[in-house]
């Protein structure tokens, strides 16, 4: 291995909690490694160091060296100009303001990388995903770290109800679906913008990795989320009962 490719060795480097506080690095050069001498742009949510305008970036400078070519961008709810450098913008805006998100993208472009590493508020999560995760380009990488923020009071989550639905982890674990949304026999199904885009999930301890590309493989048994029958009626009428019982459970 090329004397510093390692990414732990560099998060150790650079003083970023991605590798000590917290065990990301190792995940991260797992699913990076194969973008490492390409022109990709990487953008982070959240530059460290809270209202100090000197501190934080660390994981900024790990990651241009590790992103030899890369342009890093990043965003934080306080002004961080003080840290810019070569190959290093900042952005100064909320996760949770769409309006500074399309801005910014309308500037700077399309992500190969999205990384959250922001409030950690579960409702923010689960906002700027809704938004960035378009602005993803085919093929990218999106992140969110500290999931554990899923099971904390303050920030959202929940500890004793572990089924609750505003829960980032609950989220992301409902997304997998998507994954095989070609699979589901229900022909009033509404396929989404997450179905067709999602193509793997990875979950790590307080993290998780999506996958964005044309998830359009198809399945060999079901057509048009309708599982052929020589039954058509019988189906039909099952189905129409099925969807009404639904609607009365949910009331």
């Amino acid at each position: 291995m090329e004397h510093g490719s390692d990414l732990i060795t560099l998060a150790t480097k650079h003083g970023t909690d991605k590798w000590g506080s917290h065990y990301y690095a190792q995940h991260y050069d797992t699913h990076f490694s194969k973008y490492r001498n390409n022109r990709i742009r990487v953008l982070e949510i959240g530059v460290g160091g809270y209202s100090d305008p000197n501190k934080g970036g660390e994981s900024l400078r790990m990651w241009k060296e590790y992103f030899k070519q890369g342009s890093i961008y990043a965003i934080d709810i306080f002004d961080k100009s003080n840290l810019v450098e070569d190959r290093i913008d900042i952005f100064q805006g909320s996760q949770t303001d769409n309006i500074f998100l399309q801005n910014l993208v309308d500037q700077v472009g399309e992500f190969d990388i999205i990384i959250d590493d922001g409030s950690h508020i579960n409702k923010h999560v689960i906002s700027t995903f809704n938004f960035l995760f378009r602005h993803l380009k085919d093929g990218g990488i999106y992140v969110v770290e500290d999931l554990q923020t899923s099971y904390w009071k303050n920030d959202g989550g929940d500890s004793f109800n572990l089924a609750r639905k505003n829960t980032a982890m609950n989220y992301f674990k409902s997304l997998t679906d998507s994954l095989n949304y070609e699979e589901i026999d229900n022909p009033y199904y509404k396929v989404s913008y997450f179905d067709r885009n999602i193509v793997a999930m990875h979950f790590y301890h307080n993290m998780v990795f999506i996958e964005k590309g044309k998830n359009n493989e198809g399945s060999n048994i079901i057509v048009n989320n309708v599982r052929p029958t020589r039954h058509k009626k019988k189906a039909k009428l099952y189905y129409l009962y099925r969807r009404a019982m639904n609607i009365l459970l949910k009331r």
